[in-house]
């Protein structure tokens, strides 16, 4: 996790968000989305409230809505599931344009869509306003185990080095006449996955040898200039979580008024 390495989805800034400790911005993520995950899916505005929130935290920090949007393309796999969910579920069953869709089946792919959409929202501000390299001294002074942190650290570090290899081999497969969407290039594209996971898996083996034989022990030392930042102090504490506080606030609120 070099100084010079940054993950593509960071958007280099200069905003308050950007400055706030990776290990406030974190935590403050982590209880956003466990917020949005606990409201009742049978209600509407909280969503409204939760979605102002992430578009409040985006003037703040200076992310177009159009850099997040076409990121968001990640959860359309999702997306499709949940469309069919309403024809395949049981239970009471309401007419909508000439359909016959399931009560049931509508609330869960809404639960599906907004809550997912809202989660990988809220992912991507925070990986738009952190750097990878800090994550591993915010793990660090969270208390996360240490043989989870390098695990957590080296697969983003990894995933890019990863998927410009699947890249080149689809590169190499096209310049020999393959075509990858024909079905009996099935095998080829299998034996391929196959070599990219074993040469993962050895990649990861030999990193973590030279790592111990460094004497990493899975923890990020303060070190003055080299793997520090400014610890966050209480104010900052209370200032940076409050999307997360206000998020949990309009959860209990939602719960209460269900």
């Amino acid at each position: 996790m070099g100084a010079g390495h940054a993950h593509p989805l960071y958007r280099a800034g200069e905003s308050a968000v950007h400055r706030a400790p990776a290990e406030v911005k974190l935590v403050c993520l982590v209880v956003f989305v466990f917020a949005v995950v606990a409201t009742p899916r049978e209600m509407f505005w909280p969503y409204a409230v939760f979605a102002a929130i992430l578009v409040a935290v985006w003037a703040l920090g200076h992310i177009p809505i159009g850099w997040i949007a076409p990121r968001m393309l990640i959860e359309v796999p999702f997306v499709v599931l949940a469309v069919l969910l309403p024809f395949a579920e049981g239970g009471d069953r309401v007419e909508v344009a000439g359909l016959s869709l399931s009560v049931a089946g509508l609330y869960a792919a809404w639960g599906i869509i907004i809550k997912g959409t809202l989660g990988v929202a809220a992912s991507l501000t925070f990986a738009a306003t952190t750097p990878a390299r800090a994550l591993p001294l915010a793990l660090t002074r969270l208390g996360v185990p240490s043989t989870v942190t390098p695990v957590i650290v080296m697969m983003l570090r990894y995933t890019d080095l990863l998927s410009a290899e699947i890249r080149r081999m689809h590169i190499a497969r096209l310049a020999r006449g393959d075509s990858p969407r024909m079905a009996h290039q099935a095998g080829a594209v299998a034996k391929g996955v196959g070599a990219v996971f074993l040469r993962s898996y050895e990649r990861g083996e030999r990193v973590h040898l030279a790592m111990m034989s460094r004497g990493f022990t899975g923890s990020i030392p303060e070190m003055l200039g080299v793997a520090t930042a400014p610890r966050a102090t209480t104010r900052l504490w209370i200032i940076v979580v409050m999307p997360a506080v206000m998020a949990v606030v309009v959860a209990v609120i939602a719960w209460g008024t269900r």
